[in-house]
């Protein structure tokens, strides 16, 4: 009898050891994964502020996380079930999926270099009730999961990438873990930022005085940083979008304008030797942001421009 229990108890703690082993793997390689993904996170984290910009102050917590759930729930619902599906049955259709996904982002950004240069411009009390209305609250957060949707499909794509060694139970639970820790990254940094200067009031208003010089420096300085994340924002649309564009030409056989932007970046790295990493890199996503505008702009052409041309030649 005792024998028996020893027994059983020895398999308990042996199938308890593999259980810790197996979760130990999953996390570091879902740290691994995300670590792959990083440059498409801090696009995301880039994005993001963009849709909380202009809102009272009161408002700016409640809809981060508002958009913060609708990527979790783009990740875990939608992207996560279809990527290991297709990985499955249909690893072709990945491609051309995240190319479509590539192209929106294209059109989403030059559709806001448009209307920077051509839209119309609001008086200071329409801006302000707009701003503060339900219905555009609901817009700018629909408009935020969109764009979320495709940056989280390339981030988990690229993930996915990494682990396709693993069984399928332990690539969908790599995914999960993968989803609410780039989810959790993201949106915290993107809190963190826009209350910034919210921190910097309360500091201002601190007894020292080394805490209110500060205090005022970031109260100060944050909207200019939040304009230059709003522009930095619309520049990584374009150049995740063309770069997802250019990769997917390439995976497809179409390997010419991926080769001619890697031919240029190492020509560029190798007349300034010491920051060729930093050259290389600059001169591939400045040419990503560059054909991503021009697929973008054919796109908003077509969506906006000749429509409106056509419409108003008919009058």
């Amino acid at each position: 009898m005792s024998g028996g229990l020893v027994a059983l108890l020895d398999d308990v703690a042996a199938i308890t050891r593999l259980a810790a082993a197996s979760i130990d793997d999953i996390g570091a390689a879902a740290g691994k994964a995300g670590v792959k993904a990083i440059g498409v996170v801090v696009d995301d984290t880039a994005v993001t502020p963009r849709y909380v910009t202009g809102f009272s102050p009161t408002r700016e917590l409640p809809i981060i996380w508002r958009i913060a759930r609708g990527s979790l729930r783009n990740k875990l619902l939608f992207i996560l079930p279809a990527a290991l599906l297709l990985s499955q049955f249909l690893p072709w259709a990945i491609t051309p999926i995240l190319m479509l996904g590539g192209a929106y982002l294209c059109y989403e950004g030059a559709e806001k270099v448009y209307e920077a240069f051509a839209g119309h411009k609001e008086s200071t009390q329409e801006s302000a009730a707009k701003l503060n209305s339900e219905e555009h609250e609901q817009q700018m957060v629909a408009g935020a999961i969109r764009t979320d949707f495709i940056l989280s499909a390339e981030i988990m794509a690229i993930a996915l990438s990494d682990v396709t060694d693993q069984t399928f139970v332990n690539r969908a639970l790599i995914l999960v873990v993968v989803a609410l820790l780039i989810t959790a990254l993201v949106y915290g940094v993107v809190a963190l930022i826009v209350k910034m200067d919210d921190l910097g009031l309360r500091l201002a208003q601190g007894r020292s005085a080394a805490s209110q010089s500060l205090g005022r420096g970031l109260v100060r300085g944050m909207p200019v940083v939040l304009a230059a994340l709003s522009v930095i924002g619309t520049a990584a649309m374009l150049w995740v979008g063309g770069h997802i564009v250019i990769d997917g030409l390439d995976k497809l056989g179409f390997g010419g304008p991926a080769h001619v932007l890697h031919d240029l970046a190492v020509a560029a790295g190798h007349g300034v030797p010491f920051a060729a990493g930093f050259v290389e890199w600059f001169v591939d996503t400045l040419g990503s942001g560059l054909i991503g505008l021009l697929l973008g702009g054919i796109i908003v052409a077509v969506m906006h421009v000749l429509p409106g041309r056509a419409k108003h030649g008919a009058h």
